[in-house]
């Protein structure tokens, strides 16, 4: 497992289509200075310092500087890379060296294809797209693989509750697209989180709609709808309820926060 920072963006020192497999049927190399961040689209093998890792479709990595990486291949492989150095100061986030993208390798491919469209032209895009792809690669697995079971569900959870703050939500949903029972979502946002899964909804939704209130023109009725909460007298009640006052007090800065 990598540790690396993201809190700031990458230096992308080359970008581009990498073709291998075609000469010769096995490559080793090592940056000394440079990670490298490779999406592939073929089937072939390699080993980084000595450990084997395999490479389908769709699988991303992520090799450290100095790191000899020995590859493998099948025939003629093309894959996406992009050689980068990243800036040392931050909170570290962990990464396999390998992953699946799974239902990401499209959105990955796009980042990384559009900052290869940018790069000649607008360094600073470039950047943009590989650094929203790093970010991607470090999410894939929900969160660290070392923070087990309960914390996945609970991560895919609150995924699954920012994505549909605006629609219907129960907890009996989030369960069965979570993957677990209902019961044992309860216990373990509760344990995670230190609150109920719909005490977390509401709080969301709120926060969401304060920002809304003071810093939009949107009108009172849209904003309630923009958050899920389509019945304007059941908004007013959840506003009373969480900051003291009603909307329209909220969105003029009378409040007690």
């Amino acid at each position: 497992m990598l540790a690396i920072p993201l809190d700031h963006p990458p230096e992308v020192v080359n970008i581009g289509v990498g073709r291998h497999g075609t000469a010769r049927r096995t490559d080793t190399f090592r940056l000394p200075e440079l990670w490298s961040l490779h999406l592939y689209s073929y089937d072939a093998d390699l080993s980084v310092d000595g450990v084997p890792y395999p490479i389908r479709p769709g699988s991303v990595s992520l090799v450290p500087p100095a790191a000899q990486s020995h590859y493998r291949y099948r025939g003629p492989s093309d894959h996406l890379y992009a050689h980068l150095r990243l800036t040392e100061a931050g909170e570290r986030q962990q990464v396999p060296v390998m992953q699946e993208a799974g239902v990401e390798s499209p959105t990955l491919a796009a980042h990384l294809r559009q900052a290869l469209t940018a790069y000649a032209q607008s360094p600073a895009r470039a950047t943009a797209e590989v650094w929203a792809a790093l970010w991607r690669v470090a999410r894939l697995g929900g969160v660290p693989a070392e923070s087990g079971p309960a914390p996945v569900a609970v991560a895919r959870a609150v995924a699954l509750i920012e994505a549909r703050l605006v629609g219907p939500l129960s907890v009996a949903d989030i369960a069965r697209e979570t993957g677990i029972s209902h019961n044992h979502l309860t216990r373990l946002f509760q344990e995670e989180m230190g609150k109920t899964v719909v005490a977390y909804v509401r709080e969301r939704r709120m926060e969401r709609a304060r920002h809304l209130l003071r810093e939009t023109t949107m009108s009172i009725p849209a904003i309630a709808a923009s958050v899920g909460i389509a019945d304007l007298q059941a908004f007013n009640k959840t506003c009373r309820r969480e900051f003291g006052v009603p909307p329209r007090q909220l969105r003029f800065g009378e409040n007690t926060c």
